[in-house]
């Protein structure tokens, strides 16, 4: 701390008592969040040398990832959110949807390479069957009991309950009873309803997203927590978001990780038809950086895990994040879909041995985690034993989104059509 406390010597006044405050274990206010993203030169670096050692006293030197497999079952969506460039109309030629047999073909496929979870999200299909959510994780329960079930946003367990006339309490018990381990947090974008209704007008309101995550935490089942900031929000709107969410977590202690995602712009339709005038490419560097930081810094006491994205900010930019707060790699995917569709060029798997290789270059100790941060194994030995997932050499057995968009066998049919 020595070191720290000599910067510190030079540093703005207000920016240094934060910091010190935050050293201290004090809660952050969105007032000094904001203070805090304005910063530049030696304070900028300050603030990632603080949150690194806020990183370090809560959660130590290791880094986690998980082995899984994203199953976005289909991408025929009622929604036109502004950000969304997986998302096909119903009468689109380049809907799909994935039958149950196969959906649990790929969960069997990722169990036998080592995958422990699967994340399974989709668009909104027009007229679906309200049990369509239950059966599949049934399936998947019946045929794969160990894997872990991380499906169905707030905006789908929403729309399951819509579909089935039931309320949204009634829908997650019968989701829980269906095998559903644990929801992601995403469908959460900035949480400030009038910005929500520029970019995804129509999308899940605050009200009932938060409603969604408060139910399935009081009834055990933990979520994750997102951001996704780049676009049209203001940097008050995001530190809003960061407190909403820190608030959330003191009453049910039920979040698992906190995930800042960059937007990613370009084929994004809000940015690629200049839907909104001063949109935004995503952040920068330097607004990465500081979106992470100041997240762990905010988020002290509160949600311990901080997750980067290596889909959206690619490897090089992920070991700096996990030495600007983060300590979780993510998952390795094997089909990610959403950020590549909307012109990630990061690709749609990371191997396991990838991430250790990252991880030791920066020092810090790989360990495979659960969905639920259980440490499965630490790798302390360079030389250890390839996964089954490090030894497949060719990704394209796993297919990927745009092949799967021709596929006729899973093409969307639309029971509007004559």
């Amino acid at each position: 701390m020595t070191n720290l406390e000599s910067i510190f010597k030079n540093s703005d006044p207000i920016i240094s008592e934060i910091l010190n405050n935050a050293l201290s274990d004090k809660e952050i206010s969105v007032k000094e969040g904001i203070e805090l993203y304005n910063v530049d030169g030696a304070d900028f670096h300050l603030i990632g040398l603080v949150a690194d050692e806020i990183r370090r006293r809560r959660v130590g030197d290791i880094v986690t990832y998980v082995v899984n497999r994203n199953i976005n079952f289909t991408n025929v969506c009622i929604k036109q959110c502004g950000f969304c460039a997986f998302s096909r109309d119903f009468r689109e030629e380049e809907g799909y949807f994935l039958p149950t047999e196969e959906i649990v073909r790929r969960t069997k496929e990722a169990h036998q390479v080592g995958a422990t979870e699967v994340c399974i999200q989709a668009g909104l299909p027009p007229d679906m069957e309200g049990d369509v959510y239950e059966n599949i994780c049934r399936e998947i329960k019946k045929q794969v009991p160990n894997i872990h079930i991380h499906g169905f946003s707030p905006e789908e367990i929403l729309y399951g309950a819509t579909r089935s006339e039931i309320s949204i309490e009634e829908f997650l018990k019968r989701m829980k009873e269906a095998g559903v381990d644990t929801l992601p947090g995403t469908s959460a974008e900035i949480l400030d309803q009038k910005l929500r209704d520029r970019i995804s007008p129509g999308r899940i309101t605050v009200k009932d997203w938060e409603r969604v995550i408060k139910t399935a935490h009081n009834m055990g089942i933990n979520t994750t927590s997102t951001m996704m900031f780049g676009h049209l929000e203001t940097i008050e709107q995001r530190i809003k978001h960061i407190v909403k969410l820190r608030d959330i977590q003191k009453e049910t202690n039920g979040f698992t990780e906190f995930v800042p995602l960059n937007f990613v712009h370009s084929e994004a339709p809000m940015y690629k038809h200049q839907l909104h005038e001063g949109i935004r490419q995503g952040g920068s560097g330097n607004d990465v950086l500081l979106t992470h930081a100041i997240s762990r810094i905010m988020l002290n006491n509160s949600i311990d895990n901080l997750q980067m994205s290596w889909v959206k900010e690619g490897q090089k930019m992920s070991q700096l994040l996990l030495m600007w707060g983060a300590n979780d790699f993510g998952g390795t995917l094997i089909n990610e879909s959403i950020s590549t569709s909307a012109g990630s060029e990061h690709g749609q798997l990371i191997r396991p041995k990838e991430i250790r290789r990252m991880v030791r270059e920066i020092k810090r100790m790989p360990a495979e985690r659960d969905t639920h941060y259980n440490i499965l194994k630490e790798f302390k030995d360079e030389n250890e034993i390839e996964d089954k997932l490090d030894k497949i050499t060719d990704d394209s057995q796993f297919g990927s989104y745009m092949e799967l968009v021709k596929i006729n066998k899973f093409n969307y049919k639309n029971p509007r059509r004559n």
